[in-house]
């Protein structure tokens, strides 16, 4: 298993889970910064890995009037604050090659989106540039597709991967996340994330927006931790039902600490018991 240095810390050591969370899009600064001094001091208090993810530009969404964030410059602006005066790692995602330079500059980790997963020259460039690159598991692949995808960043010389599933399209407006993909993956040799919060998403489910099902996060983030993920990734907000973006599937920030409690049992019991 490869493992990725990220701040202070290793992401694929098979010891503990790394958490990747925060809210889906950059509201303002004022609310993601509130919201990282949340995550870091409860992650610290539960000595979990912590890396701070937000979107600055969403470019997926469901309608074109959807809000999308404050921008590449703004956006990447109020992430570097909070990299430096919080001293924790950032992630954001990219939708556009003329993003990648401005984003390398600022991002512990770039992510590719679900949706550009088989873009080669994209993937390529991203991976020429970035210190770490997530790409998240478009809906439309199977597991062992994972291996081509991992391939173009490699060939780029980036060995840095991380992979994140986030379920596979079931029918029409919905997802079915397989705990299979988990194991598979992560036989490839590269850290596995889970995406709890867009495992329960219901894709442009309500019309001009995606709905979700934010009541079987819980469940599915216990699955894949006791599969020996590598990483769990949450979109949190402090009202969800007033998210600017994704507020169907995200979870209350005040409800995290009970779960990642629960998780660190899990993950503490598989790790120590199973060697993989």
């Amino acid at each position: 298993m490869k493992r990725i240095k990220i701040g202070d810390f290793f992401i694929g050591d098979n010891k503990k889970f790394v958490l990747i969370a925060g809210p889906c899009v950059l509201e303002n600064e004022e609310s993601a910064i509130h919201t990282a001094q949340y995550l870091k001091k409860l992650t610290a208090k539960l000595k979990i890995p912590f890396i701070f993810k937000a979107s600055y530009d969403k470019a997926n969404r469901t309608s074109i009037k959807s809000y999308r964030g404050p921008g590449t410059k703004k956006g990447l602006a109020i992430l570097k604050k909070i990299k430096e005066d919080l001293n924790i790692p950032v992630l954001s995602d990219v939708h556009r090659f003329e993003e990648i330079d401005a984003a390398a500059e600022v991002l512990d980790v770039i992510q590719v989106p679900a949706f550009l997963c088989r873009q080669t020259d994209f993937i390529t460039e991203i991976a020429k540039k970035a210190r770490v690159i997530n790409i998240k598991k478009g809906q439309f692949l199977a597991p062992w597709d994972v291996a081509n995808v991992i391939e173009k960043a490699r060939k780029a010389g980036n060995e840095n991967i991380m992979i994140t599933e986030r379920g596979a399209s079931f029918g029409y407006n919905n997802l079915v996340f397989d705990v299979r993909s988990l194991p598979i993956i992560r036989d490839m040799g590269y850290p596995v994330i889970f995406d709890a919060t867009h495992a329960v998403q219901l894709p442009g489910g309500e019309g001009m927006s995606s709905g979700g099902q934010r009541d079987m996060v819980k469940y599915l983030a216990r699955a894949a931790v006791a599969a020996g993920v590598d990483g769990i990734f949450f979109e949190v907000h402090r009202d969800p039902d007033k998210a600017l973006c994704d507020g169907a599937n995200s979870l209350y920030l005040n409800e995290l600490e009970e779960l990642l409690i629960m998780l660190k049992k899990i993950d503490s019991l598989i790790k120590t018991t199973v060697k993989k």
